[in-house]
């Protein structure tokens, strides 16, 4: 059985993060691995030592995997990292270095593997988006390959700063049939191990299929 599957909004590890007490309980785990691929170039260390300060404040350490380029998913020492992982988050600024650091890669297995174990998989921002398949390419609101771990489905992170020009286009530009989701900032969009969905934090989340708004329900 699956472990959760977290899509957070952004915002992360900050006040309004109610979620991550929870999740660091259902990984039966006292650390976190934080893999900041999508910072690759804009300070990756920070974001590990934001997560280290935010979980320490819940009793848990934080330790930061650097894959940052391509040959670091390649790493063994790397991947048997990350297959021993029960709580990982992805995080950063850019899904499309994520994706392409990651996609097909030994460590991208590793990750799915321990998520299928019932380890927690989370995914912040850049890290959410790329979980998904097709995703939002931020560029331009309009949609590129993800690493497909959802399928059918779509998220914008920071939907709360989304101005109603940018949501308007990227639903314009979304293949029928695809589902778009919007999560706040501080907001993580849950499914459990039994496939259901539920908002945690500080905001909402809203979604769409077709440009009609749906049900949280309805979520593959």
């Amino acid at each position: 059985m699956t472990g959760p599957l977290v899509l957070v909004g952004g915002g992360e590890w900050s006040d309004g993060c109610s979620f991550d007490a929870a999740l660091l309980e259902a990984s039966g785990a006292t650390e976190v691995t934080v893999i900041p691929t999508g910072s690759a170039y804009e300070h990756p260390a920070r974001l590990v030592e934001a997560a280290a300060k935010w979980f320490a404040t819940l009793g848990a350490t934080v330790v930061g995997l650097n894959v940052l380029g391509r040959t670091d998913a390649l790493d063994p020492a790397n991947v048997e990292a990350a297959r021993r992982a029960r709580f990982v988050y992805l995080a950063g600024a850019s899904p499309m270095h994520l994706r392409s650091v990651l996609k097909d890669t030994p460590l991208w297995d590793a990750l799915v593997a321990g998520w299928t174990d019932g380890g927690v998989l989370a995914g912040t921002s850049a890290g959410a988006m790329s979980l998904c398949d097709p995703m939002v390419d931020p560029r331009g609101g309009a949609f590129t390959l993800g690493l497909g771990l959802l399928e059918g489905l779509s998220v914008v992170p920071h939907f709360d700063a989304w101005s109603e020009e940018k949501r308007h286009r990227t639903l314009q530009l979304a293949p029928k049939g695809l589902i778009v989701v919007g999560v706040d900032e501080r907001t993580a969009l849950v499914r459990d191990a039994a496939g259901h969905w539920r908002v945690e934090g500080a905001g909402g989340a809203n979604a769409w299929r077709d440009g009609s708004e749906i049900t949280l329900t309805t979520l593959p």
